[in-house]
């Protein structure tokens, strides 16, 4: 039951993810934490991302901004590699509360300053890179940020939500091979589990092509917002 239910969740995160700009792990992470230890939670939640990341990109290849693929990708691997060391080194506890206090930020910015831009540039570009790139390491929710960035270049739909998925699968794949060169393994059923995981990333990510331009983004984003603000204030007040 727990494959299926993570299978439902997976359709769900990245049918969600892809049109509203928070992304799979955003959704995922927070629920999985409640069964999972943190890094075996980010690095389930990333493979299937990884994958999530090579759906966008096939569904929506109108064409890549490389210049910021470039700027984010290589300034994100760096700080993602730096990200996905430090929950080694400290404990899980306080990385959760942490987490859960970056979720009630998030949330509150979101609902105070709804109409918030920031200007386009390079050092800006690198800036949403290394920030997008250390929360996606350390917490496996760097989607939200790098949406903020990535929204200041007023990019066409599909050229915005195929360069996220390219700057995302840069990230995504340092950060799985940091978590697996320290050794973090998942259980045997979650492998077979795959089987059904990656399928449903995939119908997740085709329900979002259907449906990206008939669902207004703004109602779906305060039912998110909603539901993060609920999870940070669980990891925050309540970790164990």
């Amino acid at each position: 039951m727990e494959i299926l239910y993570i299978s439902l969740l997976a359709v769900f995160a990245s049918a969600v993810g892809t049109f509203t700009g928070f992304g799979t792990s955003t959704i995922m992470v927070p629920v999985l934490l409640f069964y999972l230890p943190l890094p075996q939670t980010l690095l389930l939640v990333g493979i299937i991302h990884w994958f999530g990341d090579i759906w966008k990109i096939l569904f929506f290849k109108k064409g890549f901004n490389w210049k910021l693929i470039l700027t984010f990708g290589i300034a994100g691997m760096v700080a993602s590699y730096l990200g996905a060391s430090i929950i080694f080194s400290i404990s899980e506890k306080l990385i959760s509360q942490i987490l859960g206090g970056f979720l009630i930020a998030y949330v509150l910015f979101l609902f105070l300053k709804p109409k918030f831009k920031i200007p386009n540039g390079t050092l800006n570009a690198l800036s949403g890179g290394v920030l997008s790139g250390f929360f996606a390491g350390i917490f496996g929710v760097g989607g939200a940020i790098r949406g903020v960035f990535l929204s200041a270049f007023d990019l066409p739909k599909a050229v915005y939500i195929s360069t996220a998925g390219a700057i995302a699968l840069f990230i995504d794949s340092t950060r799985i091979i940091t978590y697996l060169l320290n050794n973090v393994i998942l259980e045997w059923q979650f492998f077979w589990g795959f089987l059904l995981f990656i399928p449903a990333s995939f119908i997740g990510a085709w329900l979002a092509k259907k449906l990206v331009d008939r669902i207004p983004q703004n109602k779906f984003r305060i039912v998110i917002a909603i539901f993060l603000f609920l999870i940070g204030i669980k990891f925050l007040l309540f970790s164990s």
